[in-house]
């Protein structure tokens, strides 16, 4: 399946650094950041319903992830992968685009947001991190950011437990996921170099206040329309807390629930395209 994941797409140069981009649609562009541990293949469902609302959905890899390249000296915090993300825009000829966030894609479009806030025509927060500051990593994430130990539990992590992992954590709906198409998450993972890349993204959370103030900043008082999109049933980025902090810090009196854990780009991709559809047109109104 990583093979036709890649003939759906194709590549594209930013910052030095090869990436892959996945788009679909005719319309004005809304640019989809992924998180952990995933890639633009996240929204494959996605963007196939914007391209059906008349938008042009896009999601390309971050550096270190997916079909991106890898390299040792990248910076790979999200002030680095940030600086990516500004270059990319460019890259792909985006001049204003709407944004859609989600997991520690939220840091990283924050810091785009920060860099380019004219650029920015809609900004749709899905489970992400606000208070960066007061943000522990889930216990299913842990392990990897520890030396020694995010190697060893990376190496010994067979396909099974990796898929377990996923549904538990991220799958609401199990018949809208199939094994194949999470055994490709695990394969864009690891890839080349067996998921180091992915292991230094997760040692360099700039988890500071300095980091929580510039990310609030780009939530209040801007002059694009913002919403936050929350799969409910999340176990490890709660919306009776995670998602509140994004409320507040938005400024919003209310959260779009939907029906999902983790990935609700997997199972609830009409409605979340829905959402952010909606939105888009709100900010070029």
């Amino acid at each position: 399946m990583v093979e036709r994941h890649r003939a759906a797409g194709r590549d594209f140069q930013a910052a030095g650094v090869r990436s892959f981009v996945r788009e679909e649609g005719e319309g004005e562009p809304v640019v989809c950041l992924h998180g952990l541990p995933a890639s633009c293949f996240l929204y494959r469902k996605v963007i196939r319903e914007l391209a059906n609302r008349g938008v042009r959905g896009l999601a390309f890899d971050l550096p270190g992830l997916g079909l991106a390249e890898r390299p040792p000296d990248f910076d790979y915090s999200w002030s680095g992968l940030g600086r990516f993300c500004v270059a990319a825009v460019d890259a792909l000829g985006l001049e204003r685009f709407d944004l859609v966030v989600h997991d520690i894609g939220g840091p990283v479009g924050f810091e785009l947001a920060a860099a380019m806030p004219e650029r920015i025509v809609s900004l749709t927060l899905l489970n992400t991190v606000v208070e960066v500051d007061r943000f522990r990593r889930p216990w299913s994430m842990e392990p990897f950011a520890i030396r020694g130990l995010g190697e060893l539990s990376l190496a010994l992590l067979p396909r099974p437990a990796f898929r377990r992992l996923m549904r538990m954590q991220g799958i609401a709906n199990q018949q809208a996921v199939a094994d194949d198409e999470l055994d490709t998450y695990f394969d864009l993972l690891k890839r080349d170099d067996g998921g180091r890349a992915f292991l230094r993204i997760m040692r360099g959370f700039e988890r500071t206040p300095e980091k929580r103030r510039l990310y609030e900043s780009v939530l209040r008082d801007v002059p694009y329309p913002i919403q936050v999109v929350w799969g409910e049933l999340d176990p490890a980025l709660k919306q009776s807390v995670h998602g509140e902090q994004a409320r507040l810090a938005a400024g919003l009196d209310l959260i779009h629930a939907l029906p999902a854990r983790h990935f609700l780009q997997e199972d609830q991709a009409p409605a979340v395209a829905g959402h952010i559809a909606a939105l888009a047109g709100r900010g070029r109104g």
